[in-house]
């Protein structure tokens, strides 16, 4: 006679991710570890905002590093017209591609201080 398989225990599930913080979490959090107020922590964050702004806005420079952790660059991508080409799942037919309008395209990459905290 065969021997039949041990039935093997189910795996234990892992547990939940942790939620990432809210807002209000963060501004208490970095008011704490900063020894300011509250209010002046969220003052920062405001000043920042309107930094980036300005910085990634038309008459920046397109780009804004935030120090020892990201840069932040805005792709300025040109109007495209409405085309035809092959369709990759039917061949020999031919599909129309959409005009898309000109857009901003905002990219984050992170620094060397960022992935070293990873």
């Amino acid at each position: 006679m065969a021997k039949k398989a041990a039935k093997k225990a189910p795996a234990k599930k892992a547990a939940a991710p942790a939620k990432p913080m809210t807002k209000a979490e963060v501004l208490s959090a970095m008011a704490e570890r900063t020894g300011l107020q509250k209010t002046e922590v969220q003052s920062f964050f405001t000043e920042l905002e309107g930094l980036l702004g300005q910085e990634l806005g038309k008459k920046g420079p397109g780009s804004f590093n935030v120090p020892g952790l990201m840069k932040v660059v805005v792709q300025r991508k040109d109007a495209t017209p409405e085309t035809t080409k092959k369709n990759p799942f039917k061949p020999g037919e031919m599909m129309t591609v959409s005009a898309k309008p000109a857009r901003n395209v905002v990219k984050i990459r992170p620094l060397k201080g960022l992935k070293d905290l990873v």
